[in-house]
């Protein structure tokens, strides 16, 4: 069965460009011209991802955002952001509202179909399937955390998180490179797709949203000293490592 895509946008020349080379490739397209009829369709439809553009009438697509993620239905929906908002902090809001991707106006199509393609190949093709991505479905484990690549679970100790997709691969690749520094363009590399210089900021977002699910969370283990442990070192300059016994600032 061939994926569904919603695609959100009021502007008729950009929904039949994207509309059509969907179609060439197979994809059903549904279309809503504003964010509310959006959110609407979503819940009728049931999409396999969403191309969302931010100045809307009605409510803008940040908001959207927030609101489609909001229901639980939609925690592992893929959502890209298709805008002429190219500024860092706007693709920032777009991060934190809860995008998955951000693609700004005028853009190739082919880079439109491979970043569709990149999150769709998080989402199972018969939703009955428990396994989201192509992860292998081995338990991973080193100090406080065990992964459990089919359930897209961790735990840190006897406390089980529960991620989306991005984060989990995020973590997942952290962990397949213990003792190594990752740089943001590998791990844009190996999870997206594409290393563009500009979308560093992309990591970055999503690595302030794993450290907030494993390290500001109730679930974190606290250390014997009473202060609670990182898992995620920031190398300046360089990327990111994952400690899985923990550590502390001092």
């Amino acid at each position: 069965m061939s994926e569904k895509i919603l695609v959100v946008d009021d502007d008729p020349s950009i929904v039949e460009l994207i509309r059509v080379n969907l179609e060439i490739q197979g994809y059903k397209v549904i279309v809503a011209e504003d964010a509310i009829k959006g959110i609407a369709l979503s819940n009728q439809e049931s999409p396999d991802l969403i191309i969302l553009d931010i100045m809307l009438p009605k409510l803008d697509g940040f908001t959207a955002c927030q609101q489609l993620r909001a229901d639980k239905r939609n925690k592992n929906l893929p959502i890209l952001m298709l805008t002429a908002m190219s500024r860092v902090d706007d693709k920032i809001t777009g991060f934190d509202a809860g995008t998955d991707d951000y693609l700004t106006k005028p853009f190739e199509v082919g880079e439109l179909l491979a970043r569709v393609k990149a999150l769709l190949r998080r989402i199972p093709r018969d939703k009955k399937e428990e396994n989201n991505f192509n992860l292998p479905n081995e338990i991973l484990h080193s100090g406080d955390i065990t992964l459990i690549p089919e359930s897209r679970e961790a735990k840190l100790g006897n406390k089980v998180l529960r991620f989306t997709p991005i984060e989990f691969e995020i973590l997942y690749c952290l962990m397949q490179n213990l003792g190594k520094t990752v740089s943001p363009n590998q791990l844009l590399h190996d999870i997206w797709g594409y290393s563009p210089d500009d979308d560093i900021e992309t990591i970055r977002v999503h690595i302030r949203h794993l450290r907030q699910r494993i390290e500001s969370d109730e679930a974190i283990a606290e250390a014997e000293n009473g202060k609670a442990k990182k898992y995620i070192r920031t190398i300046y300059g360089k990327g990111y490592q994952l400690v899985p016994e923990g550590f502390s600032d001092d």
